[in-house]
């Protein structure tokens, strides 16, 4: 993984601008629609924190800006202190035709509109793309037939033979091989009920997934679950339209359910948080990508897409999802929560989302770069 540090060059840094910025601006951009259809005039939209880069003025006052620090971004609404939707301080003196354009003063159904926007953004940015993948280069496609399986295995053990069909895992339907190994890498130590088709006949058997650590092809190590069987060829099947938006629609919830299933774990103690990553980690993911073509690298924008999206929505006080929790308090009681309230649970997501970032970075550096083996190397 040395290797990787010292090799980090400008196809690393240009591929990791590129797909955060179009990320983040996708998320922000939904915001910044969905206000202007409100009503609300927006001050500054801003790929980026920090010192302004370059910008310009759009006909509506607006402030398009990309500054220097690309790990982010954010939307300054009328009548807001910062990007992160604070009032300030003058919102309650405003005029009526201030008022009527400013964030503050919308109705609590406009502001949670605009809240979700962001994300529902990324997720429909998502679908679309993926559809798009789908259409002209193709889905990746194996039939759900077990090839081989691995001696004195998980799978050997619990009497799978090659050539079964597997039909479904837990209940779910199974449509291809990749749903087979997304469900088993999720259920590492757990027991998984599966049928399978052998020679006309319906078998009904269990596995339970030994855990296994695997490196990607990215060089990031994962402990998911292994039974040990293999498929035939993978392929790449093109959709028509219509079915390539619902095989984008499946992928989308897929990639949701076992991100929010892994959370889970990782706070119930069955599986390690050695892979969270943060923006060093996704910096080499883009590199690596890159050097495959512009169609990973595609693949990959909307896959954090959907991870941004998803994010977002966590009920966090500073993220979109804390502000919706306060929407919907004040959506049900018909007042908004105190600023006492407002205040405590800003500075609880101020807390929560740096702590975060340090962490993350923690383990880019230390667990996923092992930046101390890669200092004691260069002083021996």
């Amino acid at each position: 993984m040395i290797q990787h540090i010292l090799s980090l060059g400008p196809l690393y840094i240009i591929a990791f601008i590129a797909v955060i910025s179009i990320v983040v601006f996708v998320h922000e951009f939904g915001h910044y629609w969905v206000a202007r259809r409100c009503g609300v005039k927006i001050e500054v939209f801003s790929i980026g924190f920090g010192r302004e880069i370059f910008g310009w003025n759009d006909k509506n006052g607006t402030r398009w800006k990309v500054s220097w620090l690309p790990l982010g971004g954010y939307v300054k609404m009328y009548g807001d202190a910062t990007g992160a939707s604070t009032p300030a301080n003058d919102v309650y003196s405003m005029t009526t035709e201030q008022k009527r354009v400013a964030f503050f003063h919308q109705s609590v159904d406009k502001r949670m509109a605009v809240v979700v926007a962001g994300p529902a953004t990324n997720y429909l940015f998502a679908v679309v793309v993926l559809a798009f993948l789908f259409m002209f280069q193709g889905q990746p496609y194996s039939l759900p037939d077990i090839k081989t399986v691995v001696p004195d295995s998980v799978a050997a053990r619990a009497g799978l033979e090659a050539g079964d069909r597997v039909i479904s895992l837990d209940g779910s339907k199974v449509e291809r091989f990749e749903d087979i190994q997304r469900t088993i890498a999720l259920n590492a130590g757990t027991p998984v009920e599966m049928r399978v088709m052998r020679g006309g006949t319906e078998v009904n058997l269990s596995v339970t997934p030994q855990i296994v650590t695997t490196t990607d092809h990215f060089g990031g190590e994962h402990k998911v679950g292994r039974i040990g069987i293999t498929s035939g060829t993978v392929e790449y099947k093109k959709w028509p339209p219509l079915q390539a938006f619902g095989a984008a629609l499946t992928d989308t919830w897929n990639i949701t359910a076992g991100t929010l299933r892994a959370i889970g774990q990782m706070v119930a103690g069955s599986r390690g948080t050695e892979e969270l990553g943060g923006p060093l980690r996704i910096a080499e993911m883009a590199g690596n990508v890159a050097k495959d073509g512009i169609v990973p690298l595609i693949s990959l924008m909307a896959y954090l897409s959907i991870n941004l999206g998803l994010i977002n929505l966590f009920p966090i006080p500073l993220l979109d999802g804390g502000h919706l929790m306060f929407y919907a308090y004040e959506r049900v009681r018909g007042k908004p929560a105190s600023e006492s309230w407002h205040e405590i649970g800003m500075r609880v997501g101020i807390i929560l989302v740096v702590s975060l970032m340090v962490f993350t970075f923690w383990n880019d550096l230390f667990m996923h770069f092992k930046i101390v083996s890669l200092i004691r190397s260069l002083l021996s």
